[in-house]
């Protein structure tokens, strides 16, 4: 059997692409910075990677925070295409 024409490992060399993640306010704060590349096919994964990278402080924010992709409203299940932009804006508390 011929195993050069069927190398092991996935069949699938699709990479997630990279999107831009910028953090307002206490979600800056809770990562430590306000703009990161973080890979992700949807929202809902590039929000995920940023809550294992940055940890439960973040994923905190995140419970109570509106997410917008390329300046519009988004929901976990939208589609991020490449080079696109995720923004994490927690609710602004003040007088």
């Amino acid at each position: 059997m011929d195993h050069a024409a069927n190398p092991p490992g996935p069949t699938s060399n699709t990479v997630a692409p990279m999107a831009t993640l910028l953090l307002f306010a206490s979600a800056r704060e809770a990562a430590g910075t306000g703009r990161v590349e973080v890979e992700g096919s949807t929202v809902g994964e590039v929000l995920d990677a940023a809550v294992e990278r940055f940890g439960p402080a973040l994923a905190h924010v995140l419970a109570h925070s509106k997410v917008w992709l390329n300046g519009d409203p988004a929901t976990r299940d939208q589609l991020v295409p490449a080079g696109a932009e995720v923004a994490i804006l927690p609710p602004v508390s003040g007088g």
